[in-house]
């Protein structure tokens, strides 16, 4: 059963910090993108109480990457700063499903499924909270218990036209594609957790900017205290579209140390300085000298992205795993190096390449194989194999064969696939 408060004990001894009672001076600065209204902001961080502040999560998932970790970071800021910080987990309002940056209706999760998904996410938010000093709560304590009436009173302090202003209706009603009345209610309901938790500040990601400042209109309206909202910047992942799990384009917070630091060194050269300032505590100094070199070509934008691999991976996974995972990627990466874990499974002969794709897990479906190879992600043997129809054999020796040939996916994938005579096609594992 989902709880009305929680409080979870400390496992994590990341990003201990030493602030006045307001804060660092960058805490209102670094990774954010806006306060509204600063003035707001700057008279309540000036008055030396502490303030409540809340970041809002729906568990529509089982894992957090490290788009979610610049919001959770800056939370961790303003814990250590003295502040109350509260979390509130959407376990009504991600029944009904959050319509920003969607081009269509969320799929309704159960109250079930929203517990579930928590449960992941426990052990990864203590790697960046101190649940010690972290308030739980769930919105359907107060969701839950309003009326009809009730919803259409708190529904009278918004327009339609206001509603219909967010560009992802927009886009969709230029699309010709449907917007649920319940979509509509999302910001009022979570505008609503504002007002029940009287809060002083409210802290999101730039996208979620409509649905703070809707919490901002509602306290105003119904008498509460008066709150500033923070955004936070919207990280791009590997492909250069916003992180996100639609996309397949993140780093998690769960990933292997290797495969984090594989991730990051994918990304553009671009985003070194905003994953420096967002995800890292590389003095800000660092930072902007980094953004200088890129912009002026100068130094090897390689170093700077190993150190902000290393850093990260030192942060989720420590030191150690941090200097293995970057020796892994030298050995394989600079001196054209092989894995020390490479897979290995043997396949019938005369098998396609795009089925050994699949079946040795080097992608998660035939179609995603298909956009691999049409594209030039996929070697044999450090050869490009473009050809759907190109067989595993196709200008290997047979000796090659059986000793096995390394299929190679992308950057950071491979497999060793030794071919061999038998009847019906299945792959194994050696």
């Amino acid at each position: 059963m989902l709880r009305p408060y929680t409080r979870i004990p400390r496992h994590c001894t990341h990003f201990l910090l030493h602030f006045s009672s307001v804060g660092p001076p960058d805490l209102l600065t670094r990774g954010v993108k806006s306060v509204i209204p600063k003035a707001l902001a700057k008279e309540k961080m000036e008055s030396g109480k502490a303030i409540r502040i809340y970041w809002g999560i729906d568990p529509t998932g089982r894992q957090l990457h490290l788009g979610h970790s610049v919001a959770l970071r800056k939370l961790r800021a303003f814990s250590d700063a003295g502040h109350d910080v509260v979390i509130v987990i959407g376990s009504f309002t991600a029944t009904i499903g959050d319509p920003t940056g969607q081009d269509k209706m969320r799929v309704p999760l159960t109250k079930q499924e929203v517990e579930a998904n928590f449960e992941s996410y426990k052990d990864q938010l203590r790697m960046i909270l101190d649940f010690t000093k972290v308030e739980v709560r769930y919105n359907h304590e107060w969701l839950e218990k309003l009326t009809f009436g009730d919803i259409v009173k708190l529904a009278s302090h918004f327009t339609v036209q206001q509603m219909s202003e967010r560009d992802m209706f927009v886009d969709r009603f230029k699309a010709g594609k449907p917007v649920g009345m319940h979509e509509f209610l999302y910001p009022v309901m979570v505008g609503y957790d504002s007002v029940m938790l009287d809060v002083d500040a409210e802290l999101g990601g730039s996208d979620q900017e409509f649905n703070m400042l809707a919490g901002r209109t509602l306290q105003r309206a119904l008498g509460k205290r008066e709150k500033f909202i923070v955004t936070t910047k919207i990280l791009e992942g590997t492909d250069g579209r916003k992180m996100s799990k639609s996309f397949g384009n993140c780093v998690y917070l769960t990933d292997t140390p290797k495969d984090m630091y594989g991730k990051i060194l994918s990304t553009k050269d671009s985003l070194i300085p905003i994953y420096m300032e967002c995800c890292t505590d590389i003095p800000m100094e660092d930072v902007k000298q980094a953004e200088k070199d890129l912009k002026s070509k100068k130094g090897n934008p390689k170093d700077l992205k190993m150190r902000l691999a290393r850093e990260i991976v030192t942060i989720y996974h420590g030191r150690e795993k941090a200097i293995l995972a970057e020796e892994e990627f030298e050995r394989v990466f600079a001196q054209k190096g092989l894995p020390e874990d490479i897979k290995t499974i043997k396949v019938e002969q005369g098998s396609l390449l795009l089925d050994v794709i699949v079946e040795g897990k080097l992608a998660s479906s035939k179609g995603e194989a298909k956009r691999l190879m049409t594209q030039g992600g996929v070697k044999v043997n450090e050869k490009t194999v473009k050809s759907l129809e190109a067989k595993l054999e196709d200008g290997i020796t047979p000796e090659s064969l059986e000793e096995g040939v390394i299929v190679k996916v992308g950057k950071r994938k491979f497999l060793r696939v030794k071919s061999v005579h038998s009847s019906g096609w299945k792959a194994r594992h050696v």
